[in-house]
């Protein structure tokens, strides 16, 4: 699922991020939204706000933004050896991945509320 770069996490203002402390956030935080792609029913939706640590090393089931064709991309990990196979997170097929691809760790979600 494509997600959208906001910016880093104390720099930019989002109504979703209402009730979040930003100030609890490590300056290796980062913001992306969900794309369109992602429809409007699963746990992440069109729209929700996600807080991505770029510092953090993907374990396993870990939400994971990797970057493919310059596009960022949400995974869904899963830990094999020294390195990861990344499955969609709104499913279908993964692929083999390292460390190095990852671009970081979802840390939270915030959904803007009705």
């Amino acid at each position: 699922m494509k997600v959208n770069y906001l910016g880093p996490a104390g720099l930019v203002a989002n109504p979703a991020l209402e009730g979040l402390f930003i100030g609890e956030l490590t300056p290796s935080c980062y913001l992306v939204e969900v794309a369109e792609e992602a429809g409007v029913s699963g746990p992440l939706i069109e729209g929700d706000v996600l807080v991505v640590d770029e510092a953090r090393v993907a374990q396993h089931a870990d939400l994971v933004v990797v970057e493919i064709e310059q596009e960022y991309r949400l995974f869904r990990s899963h830990r094999i050896g020294g390195g990861y196979r990344l499955l969609p997170a709104c499913g279908g097929s993964g692929m083999p991945a390292r460390n190095k691809q990852c671009r970081g760790v979802v840390v939270q979600c915030q959904r803007l509320s009705a």
